[in-house]
């Protein structure tokens, strides 16, 4: 495969030679249809392939599948998601990050129960008008769910393209040219086992780490794997360091009660609850941040340690401060909640350590 025409030469027995690696070696994953139980006549559920999906952006197979198991028996089919309250469906995502997708998610439910009677729309132009799909989970859902062939590239796709064809361009400016390669190779027969072979291909053989060439369908046709270049593909531009952000938050507590309040609906953990908390700001060191502005005016006192988190794009650093009062106050926003019934609120996994941190278990963070 040393061009564009070689491979569009060699696409046949490509195809062919990966379809029946995954028919022998597919993973078995809660919401695939296996290619056996394809064979039989079963088809996958739109709905599995869409959840599914948003899940699995910037997140892993294995903390996704608890997570759609939970889903699925709470609610089962589209209708049920749509008929659910937002701060069920933010309660039940919490863990798995961004949260902004758990938000679409809601209002894509929403859209095609009110909109569109159910019916989940079949290709790419239709799909991308609702909220949250974006290219690679409009593709994923027409490729998987109803065998339109789309060109499927995702993380793994990225890797495997990017060693047998030899892409040396660095990460993500090699983009489109993988995505070239990619929309060549997608065939017009079982284009949905086609993108989830090379998925299982990246993730079980072709590993960033240690990858298992010899027994990958590909390999003979593999110009890294020729050139001794897999561990070197595919190269990435070097990022940049993550900066650290510092702030406080207020752990107020009365009768087995602590005050919380929901974030503004954009942005940043929006609509999630949380302990209220001051501004997150950058910071080389907890020196340079000022004392914080207390919002109830007592007899606060400073905890030990501080909680540390990671988001995407910023490390995360908070001191607790903590008040206990003695008497009932009404609260200019937020509310008391129930420090037991914790599990019951939309609370996102920086604000269950802030919980472990005051000595509060929570659910497993």
């Amino acid at each position: 495969m040393n061009s564009i025409a070689e491979i569009t030469d060699k696409k046949p027995e490509f195809v062919d030679a990966l379809l029946d690696w995954y028919d022998h070696n597919a993973r078995t994953l809660p919401w695939r249809i296996s290619p056996e139980a394809k064979r039989g006549g079963i088809k996958p559920d739109p709905y599995h392939v869409w959840l599914s999906e948003i899940m699995l952006q910037q997140t892993t197979v294995a903390t996704v599948k608890s997570y759609f198991e939970k889903f699925m028996e709470k609610w089962p089919t589209l209708e049920k998601l749509a008929e659910a309250d937002l701060d069920d469906v933010l309660t039940e995502w919490a863990g798995l990050g961004y949260y902004a997708r758990a938000r679409n998610l809601y209002k894509c439910a929403r859209t095609i129960h009110d909109d569109l009677g159910g019916n989940f729309p079949k290709t790419n132009d239709e799909l991308l008008k609702l909220p949250g799909i974006g290219v690679y989970t409009a593709a994923a859902i027409s490729s998987i769910a109803y065998d339109i062939p789309e060109t499927v590239v995702d993380g793994n796709v990225e890797r495997v393209l990017s060693r047998l064809c030899q892409i040396e361009t660095p990460l993500p400016d090699s983009r489109p040219e993988i995505r070239g390669h990619a929309e060549i190779l997608t065939p017009d027969y079982r284009p949905g086992d086609y993108a989830q072979a090379l998925m299982d291909l990246g993730a079980t053989i072709c590993t960033p780490k240690s990858p298992k060439c010899g027994s990958c369908p590909l390999q003979e046709d593999c110009l890294a794997r020729k050139n001794d270049l897999v561990a070197d593909l595919p190269r990435r531009k070097n990022k940049k360091e993550k900066e650290t952000r510092r702030g406080y938050v207020f752990w107020a507590e009365y009768d087995g009660k602590v005050w919380l309040r929901r974030r503004p609906e954009k942005g940043l953990l929006g609509g999630m609850m949380e302990v209220p908390s001051d501004e997150w700001a950058p910071s080389n060191s907890w020196q340079n941040i000022p004392t914080p502005r207390i919002p109830i005016i007592a007899n606060w006192k400073l905890l030990p340690g501080v909680v540390r988190h990671t988001f995407t794009h910023f490390h995360l650093e908070l001191k607790v401060v903590k008040l206990q009062l003695e008497e009932m106050i009404n609260l200019q926003e937020g509310e008391w909640c129930d420090i037991d019934k914790q599990d019951q609120y939309a609370l996102p996994t920086v604000m269950k350590k802030v919980f472990n941190h005051v000595g509060q278990p929570l659910l497993d963070l």
